[in-house]
């Protein structure tokens, strides 16, 4: 009701007649992340609404993109040597999102051009990775695919080109799956409303991932106790060991 009511207000105000309004929500906008998480799906939906009439799916594409906090990551590069493997040469990035997926009603480059999409990192390709330091573009794409491939594999950045369905010419609906190693922090859900290759509208809903339970006391303990936690993380190992070591020599 408060969204239908902002819509109604926005509509009747002269400034902003003629533009598109998206009303974006989420299914969920808190994550409890506990023991024996498996991961969750979340339902990106919401309307778009046009004083001039348009509809979506027709006059409209729908992208959603749904992206978690960023962080500093470094790749490294395996080499063999000696029969065996080391690592290599690496890059750093300065701010690789930790969790990424993108959602559209047609295909993304049927929809906006190479620019637009970078602008609004539309699709995996058009990440904005922010390495640090120089380094030769060549082998700066390497990292940055092998980044992306990595990231992949464990369900952390998602693309589908067809994860956007459209109802009713108003109502747009996409399913994201969130995997078990998703990290926790801040999610922004945003979505765009793209009309002849140009965005018209955007807007943005926020979803949590957070830890609850045990795994909260844990996270929390690492985070302000840094060295204390590492010490007694080697102490706990050690204690396992030499447990170990004593039920072995018995048998």
């Amino acid at each position: 009701m408060k969204h239908l009511f902002a819509i109604l207000c926005l509509i009747l105000l002269g400034g902003a007649a003629n533009d598109p309004i998206l009303v974006p929500e989420v299914s969920q906008h808190e994550v409890e992340v506990r023991q024996g998480f498996n991961g969750t799906e979340l339902l990106l939906y919401g309307a778009i609404l046009d004083p001039q009439g348009l509809r979506a799916g027709r006059e409209y594409d729908i992208v959603v993109v749904l992206k978690g906090p960023t962080s500093a990551i470094i790749v490294r590069e395996k080499r063999r040597f000696a029969g065996i493997w080391i690592n290599g040469a690496s890059s750093e990035f300065r701010s690789a999102p930790g969790y990424y997926a993108v959602a559209a009603s047609r295909p993304i480059k049927d929809i906006v051009n190479d620019r637009t999409a970078a602008i609004y990192e539309m699709g995996l390709p058009f990440l904005q990775l922010s390495p640090i330091g120089a380094i030769d573009p060549v082998k700066q794409q390497r990292f940055s695919s092998g980044l992306v491939g990595e990231m992949q594999k464990d369900g952390l950045y998602q693309q589908d080109d067809h994860g956007v369905t459209v109802s009713e010419q108003v109502l747009y609906q996409a399913h994201i799956r969130l995997p078990s190693s998703v990290p926790v922090g801040m999610y922004t859900a945003e979505t765009l409303a793209v009309s002849r290759g140009r965005v018209v509208a955007s807007a943005i809903a926020r979803v949590e991932v957070k830890k609850q339970g045990f795994e909260r006391i844990i996270a929390e303990f690492a985070e302000g106790y840094g060295l204390l936690y590492g010490l007694l993380a080697v102490a706990v190992s050690v204690a396992m060991g030499l447990t170990a070591g004593r039920l072995f020599s018995r048998t």
